[in-house]
């Protein structure tokens, strides 16, 4: 008989059975604007329904929730919010990053989840239609103006780490730019360099947008198309490739990097953003864990190892490859010569 010491309990595989009421909650609390609310004052449920327009039970369920996973303390009957709390869920935070769950927990991602099963059975998703790769899916809209904020610290990162003396005219191809984060920062960081965003028509509206939000609207062209049809044009300095090869096969990765490769000067480079987890693929966690989001939502795309993604930029023509993680987001940036 095992002793107390060495008891199993069922708590973790409960909370995994679970975990599904908690992220609702979460996204309750963030669509109700509860932790924004606390942070402008309203501290007891009755003040913060009165604030929200939710019902006070309601309220207080959902901020007793949030109080019981650290993100608000309570004293009495008022609230108060936490230090990560103050600094990414209260919408007067400049590092504000809670309209990420319209992608994340929005209706596209969420229904590659209902029967991931299926999704495991069959190696890939089994979503009809393939919203994905579909040019006038609202679903990168979506992506584009809700995880901007969620990506600006590896944009800034990727910004800083070019190297290149400020004052250098540079040519940089932004694809699938999205939100146009990545490329805009490079700009703010170099007065000279000239960015060609490139995305479907529809979400480079919103790059757009914010071109002209930080100041470089100027300086920042637009490509409209698939990454896999549109002429890059030729002589880029840099081509940032963030969030992307994650969504296809290896063979599909290197015809398209090929593509890449010859759209820089030569002595030019790739900045990957990427999730990259350890070659036993089990950790770190977060970089391990993306694998699943790429099983239900795309039909044979991955979270790939270094060795795997250095074997692509490698059979694509591409010199050597450096692998920076971007502690402490845990994405990986991955610098390619060619």
């Amino acid at each position: 008989m095992a002793s107390s010491a060495t008891q199993v309990t069922p708590e973790f595989t409960w909370r995994l059975m679970t975990g599904f009421q908690q992220s609702a909650a979460f996204k309750a609390a963030i669509e109700l604007e509860i932790f924004t609310k606390i942070g402008e004052g309203h501290r007891t449920a009755s003040d913060i329904a009165n604030a929200t327009g939710a019902a006070e039970r309601g309220v207080r369920i959902l901020a007793d929730a949030m109080t019981v996973h650290g993100l608000l303390a309570k004293s009495g009957d008022e609230y108060s919010l936490s230090d990560e709390a103050t600094a990414f869920l209260d919408k007067n935070s400049q590092m504000y990053i809670g309209s990420a769950v319209e992608f994340l927990m929005g209706p596209a991602q969420m229904r590659g989840f209902e029967d991931f099963t299926s999704a495991v059975r069959h190696g890939g998703s089994q979503i009809s239609g393939e919203a994905s790769l579909d040019p006038e899916s609202p679903m990168w809209v979506t992506f584009a103006r809700s995880m901007m904020p969620l990506m600006m610290p590896s944009a800034q990162m990727i910004a800083a780490r070019i190297g290149l003396p400020n004052d250098q005219p540079i040519k940089v191809l932004d694809i699938a730019a999205g939100h146009g984060i990545f490329g805009i920062n490079v700009a703010m960081q170099y007065p000279k360099a000239e960015i060609y965003a490139l995305d479907w028509k529809n979400v480079l509206t919103v790059a757009t947008e914010n071109a002209e939000r930080f100041g470089v609207a100027d300086r920042h062209h637009l490509i409209p198309g698939s990454a896999f049809d549109a002429d890059f044009g030729a002589d880029y300095d840099i081509v940032l490739v963030t969030n992307f090869l994650h969504h296809f096969d290896p063979e599909t990765n290197i015809a398209f990097l090929r593509k890449v490769h010859e759209a820089l000067k030569p002595g030019g480079h790739a900045y990957t953003l990427e999730f990259v987890p350890n070659d036993d693929r089990v950790s770190p966690p977060s970089e391990a864990l993306f694998s699943i989001v790429m099983l239900a939502a795309t039909p044979a795309g991955d979270a790939y190892t270094f060795k795997e993604l250095d074997h692509m930029f490698k059979a694509a023509g591409f010199s050597h490859s450096e692998h920076i993680p971007l502690a402490p987001m845990p994405q990986h940036l991955i610098v390619s010569t060619k």
